[in-house]
């Protein structure tokens, strides 16, 4: 099932994909224990030590609810049914219990029963006054004490706790949520692994009570992961290829974990590839299994590919998002640092209706509410010199030349940066390229931009394809690894399958020579033909004993040395196309007699350098040192041979 234009296919859609899942759950009968028509609400809000009552038949007094905290199933209680009727049951919330995702069993005798799991969420019992023209009202406390100062937001209006933690929004409740910026030192339970920082409005004109409820947490040192352009869509083996993902990622956390620092998640965008929605039968709700098995509280940024191909407004096409995952934008704060979410997609979808796929056009830009938004989030801030992250899909900056030029992508990116005036320390996290690169406008602001998880869409990796894992720019899948203690920010990239020293490639240019009888060779004279106008210079043979280094995390602070010997060889920096990919992937597609897909192919890049050697064969000692003094090595015997799964 998947998401539908109409609000009521949307919520059908919702309530099957949960069921799936365990969250809300109709049991058959059990032919051991006699239950049936157990239903498990997908959250439970209650106050502690208060009774919940659930549907289902068969139970008896004397059985108990056995309740495990998913996140740690160290984290076990049981209480005793209170009261049966024909076809529902009771039972107390245990003492010491707190928010979080919990299994829910019946336990009878020596014998169990999974009956499903649950949202649980533990309130205060408080009675907040109403207050004129204010729609919303709530709580954020800890441990049943009022937290003040947590900023509250339904997407437009922005607002504060006050010294008892209590919030009041004049809501017109537009986005169907109001949520919390977490503050620094606290998280919010998990839904799995999806933090709930938000609340879903009913609507209408009544005052709706909306309490939070924060964990605290001793996160000022930190580790982000900022996961960019996923394209999950159940084809060309992208989830078992998703897989050596899921293996890299979670033996990062653990190791992370053991050491006793906390680990987040943040996409950047692109989970999910709006083309195969339908086609494919794999939606936001199918995401939602593969993005739990990441080890760790993930938060979600929204891209293009995220929105409804059937829909041709951004606000129809957002709305499976917004029901799915949550607030296409919102802030929290991890430690000392700021994170704010964008969604900067202008989603048009030309010709799009139900049962037809559009154009999935967008235009690349903040909408207008969004900027009011962010200025009056940012407002809230009093340490301008912490560090601030925003996330969004679409970069902020083009990518730069070998002159290290700036220019915008972003339609109203000048607007945007006005909104960031006075910020000292900012970083801006973005995808939807499939390429690494940064830039640096200024001192107080600097983009990163991150390769893909599934590098070109999945396609090299593919079965009969090159068996490798590689971006357009020639830089391995993978993510970026961010390590924050207080206002000490570093970061790398980590390509998928390697440790976090592999951070370059070479090339021996002298054993690098595209033609189609060797890389397309079963591709017919037309497409064969076709392979010189994709391969450029590597079409000709190079005898110049040059060598191409890829640097796939480089930034202008680095410093790159090749020795030849004892002898230090001139290093330029080049504009290129990594010859990698070429036959990782345009030569493949030719091989099959299909064309590349023009938003795949090989682009130039600038983070390639190149030294020219005295001799074909002679091994250089070449070592790269980023911005924080971490040095990458490799003594390059030559020649090198070209192959594709060459490091």
């Amino acid at each position: 099932m998947i998401a539908m234009l109409a609000v009521a296919g949307i919520m059908t859609t919702i309530a099957l994909f949960a069921a799936g899942c365990g969250s809300n759950n109709t049991l058959p009968v059990d032919n051991t224990l006699s239950i049936s028509g157990v239903y498990i609400p997908q959250t439970i809000d209650v106050p502690a030590g208060a009774p919940i009552t659930l549907t289902g038949k068969g139970f008896k007094m004397g059985d108990h609810i056995r309740l495990v905290l998913e996140s740690d199933e160290s984290r076990t209680y049981l209480s005793a049914i209170t009261t049966v009727t024909e076809s529902s049951f009771t039972f107390t919330t245990p003492d010491g219990i707190e928010s979080g995702r919990y299994k829910l069993s019946l336990v009878r005798d020596d014998r169990t029963l999974l009956l499903g799991a649950t949202m649980l969420t533990i309130v205060l019992v408080i009675d907040i006054p109403d207050r004129a023209g204010m729609t919303v009202k709530g709580m954020v406390y800890s441990n049943t004490t009022g937290v003040a100062g947590v900023v509250v937001s339904d997407g437009y209006e922005v607002t504060t706790t006050d010294a008892n933690g209590i919030y009041y929004l004049p809501s017109e409740k537009k986005t169907g949520y109001v949520f919390i910026s977490v503050p620094g030192n606290y998280e919010v339970a998990n839904n799995v692994n999806a933090p709930q920082f938000f609340k879903r409005l009913s609507g209408g004109t009544a005052v709706e009570q909306k309490d939070f409820a924060l964990l605290p947490a001793n996160n000022d040192k930190h580790v982000l992961l900022a996961m960019a352009d996923m394209h999950l869509a159940n084809r060309n083996s992208d989830l078992s290829q998703f897989g050596n993902f899921l293996t890299d990622v979670n033996g990062v956390i653990a190791s992370h974990v053991a050491a006793g620092t906390k680990v987040y998640g943040l996409t950047l965008g692109d989970q999910t590839w709006d083309l195969y929605w339908y086609e494919r039968s794999f939606a936001l709700p199918e995401y939602i299994p593969w993005m739990n098995k990441i080890n760790c509280t993930v938060f979600n940024a929204m891209g293009n590919h995220d929105n409804d191909p059937y829909c041709t407004t951004d606000w129809t096409g957002e709305q499976s998002y917004r029901n799915v995952i949550g607030p296409t934008y919102y802030s929290f704060n991890i430690g000392k640092v700021h994170y704010v979410v964008l969604d900067n997609i202008e989603w048009v979808n030309t010709g799009g209706t139900q049962g037809t796929v559009g154009e999935r056009n967008y235009n690349d830009v903040l909408a207008a509410d969004q900027i009011n938004w962010l200025k009056k989030d940012l407002a809230t801030i009093a340490d301008k010199n912490a560090p601030l992250v925003v996330a969004m899909h679409i970069p902020l900056y083009r990518m730069p030349n070998v002159d290290n030029s700036v220019a915008y992508q972003l339609t109203n990116g000048a607007a945007f940066t006005n909104c960031l005036t006075g910020f000292t320390n900012i970083h801006i996290l973005s995808g939807h390229t499939h390429i690494n690169y940064t830039v640096e406008p200024s001192t107080a602001l600097m983009e990163h931009n991150t390769a893909a998880i599934c590098a070109t869409w999945w396609w090299t990796g593919a079965a009969n394809y090159a068996g490798n894992h590689i971006c357009r720019d020639g830089s391995v899948g993978g993510y970026a690894i961010w390590e924050i203690d207080r206002g000490n920010l570093q970061w790398y990239y980590k390509s998928i399958g390697y440790d976090r020293n592999y951070q370059f490639r070479t090339y021996d240019l002298n054993t690098i020579h595209i033609t189609a009888d060797k890389y397309a060779p079963s591709a017919n004279a037309t497409y064969a033909a076709k392979l010189p106008g994709f391969a450029g210079s590597y079409a000709t043979a190079n005898t110049n004993n040059e060598v191409l280094i890829n640097i796939w995390g480089y930034e202008k602070e680095w410093t790159i040395e090749v020795k030849e010997g004892a002898t230090s060889l001139p290093v330029s920096r080049v504009s290129a196309k990594d010859p990698l990919h070429i036959i990782s992937y345009e030569a493949k597609r030719l091989n099959v007699n299909a064309d590349p897909t023009s938003s795949f192919v090989t682009l130039n890049t600038s983070h390639l350098f190149k030294v020219t050697a005295s001799s074909p064969t002679s091994t250089l000692s070449i070592k790269v040192t980023d911005r924080f003094g971490n040095n990458y090595t490799e003594t390059m015997t030559r020649p090198k041979q070209f192959t594709y799964t060459m490091k």
